[in-house]
């Protein structure tokens, strides 16, 4: 069970697949400073100085933060946008394979059976 646990762990896929994960993180990182600290201030400072972080309706003695939730979807939209074009530049690299020809007929294949059945009889 260890032995396939290691070589699990040591296919390419999980490796980059944990790469991926942690540079992930990183970049929501700082996706969520750039909206905290850049975006949502400008936005705040053009609609008329509202603070999206303090944006909540209470409820009892729950409050509902929407101005955290706004923020959130910005990030997400940000990260979504970044992802989208990461993906679009890199399809641009890959090198397109031609497609194969496709396979001839049943009736071409009995056909060049035939021939070559008659070639090979005189």
């Amino acid at each position: 069970m260890l032995r396939e646990f290691g070589d699990f762990i040591k296919r390419g896929n999980v490796l980059d697949l944990a790469v991926a994960v942690i540079i992930g993180v990183a970049f929501g990182a700082i996706v969520t400073s750039l909206v905290d600290d850049i975006i949502m201030p400008i936005i705040g400072a053009i609609l008329g100085g509202v603070n999206f972080s303090g944006l909540a309706i209470e409820v009892g003695d729950a409050s509902i933060m929407y101005g955290t939730f706004i923020q959130a979807i910005i990030n997400f939209l940000i990260i979504a946008w970044v992802i989208f074009l990461i993906v679009r530049f890199a399809k641009r690299f890959e090198k397109e394979e031609p497609a194969a020809p496709p396979a001839p007929s049943a009736e071409v294949v009995l056909l060049t059976e035939i021939r070559d059945l008659l070639k090979a009889g005189r």
